[in-house]
């Protein structure tokens, strides 16, 4: 038996290496692209406003690029882990993709190798170690938000197209409650920034409202509290880095957003924006258990 075990481990590992080899390659392939091979002047907007290489701004832009990268890591790897499961259904076999964490773990070496390698060593000017560990950190913690929803996409597919509807509610809160700290900035006036704020937590809420209606309405499971804040995470922080930049930028100059368009400058602010968030998660999943006797108990993964 413990023969067994040790196999079927080891089996896991080699299968999770040949989902994190293209992940990997084509994370360090991206970091190449841009602080390597592209101008500088547009993918991190050089010159624009008078930016610096080393200002603020800028210096955000670098490690905003390890989120764009994993948000179309996230969305490359659902689509595929998807796809290999609706294959598997058709051919009457189970697909079950390994765990992402064991997919994270074997990218994170050759990733905490590369990207300061890539960074420090090509182009002018080279990120400082500082700014490079930055870049590291970004990718690693973006990569794991990246992975998780790959084995919802293979076998609980609709289960996840509700996970992220339910994760919108979240957004909201997570990209506009962050509004409190614009006038300081002089971004924009004093009046608009508390109802902005207060909109949006409201919204977020209203919204996380009729999803459990819904969800009541159609016997679905509830997500865990964890699922859902990070599921909200996922659709901020990674998917719509990446929307800005696929999207909203001029064709043929691409460039990679600051991290003001997502973050609060303030780390305090930026702390309370996602615990707030957290608390909303965790208070309508408590909501949701309590109504357990009309529907499907929470489900929590």
């Amino acid at each position: 038996m413990a023969d067994y075990w040790r196999l079927r481990g080891s089996l896991g590992w080699k299968i999770a290496l040949l989902h994190a080899a293209p992940i990997s390659a084509l994370i360090l392939g991206l970091f190449y692209h841009w602080f390597a091979v592209a101008d500088r002047y547009v993918a991190f907007l050089y010159g624009h406003l008078g930016a610096t290489p080393f200002d603020e701004v800028t210096r955000s832009r670098y490690w905003m690029s390890g989120l764009v990268a994993t948000g179309l890591v996230m969305v490359g790897y659902t689509a595929a882990n998807w796809l290999l499961g609706r294959i598997a259904t058709l051919r009457h076999r189970e697909y079950r993709p390994p765990s992402w964490w064991q997919v994270w773990a074997i990218c994170s070496v050759p990733l905490a190798i590369g990207i300061p390698y890539i960074t420090m060593a090509f182009n002018r000017p080279t990120l400082p170690p500082f700014l490079a560990a930055a870049c590291v950190l970004a990718t690693l913690v973006g990569l794991a938000l990246a992975l998780m929803p790959g084995s919802w996409a293979a076998q609980r597919a609709w289960d996840l197209a509700w996970l992220m509807l339910d994760g919108a509610g979240l957004m909201p809160i997570l990209s506009l409650l962050r509004a409190v700290e614009m006038p300081g900035r002089g971004l924009t006036g004093s009046s608009l920034a508390v109802p902005v704020a207060i909109a949006g937590t409201l919204g977020g809420v209203i919204w996380l409202v009729i999803m459990t209606g819904l969800r009541a309405w159609r016997r679905r499971t509830w997500p865990g509290a964890s699922t859902l804040f990070a599921a909200g995470l996922g659709l901020s922080y990674l998917l719509m880095p990446l929307v800005h930049y696929l999207f909203f930028t001029p064709r043929g100059y691409r460039y990679i957003t600051t991290a003001s368009n997502f973050f609060a400058f303030n780390g305090v602010l930026q702390l309370v924006v996602l615990l707030v968030a957290a608390i909303l998660a965790a208070g309508v999943t408590r909501v949701r258990q309590r109504l357990r006797s009309s529907t499907p108990p929470s489900l929590h993964v």
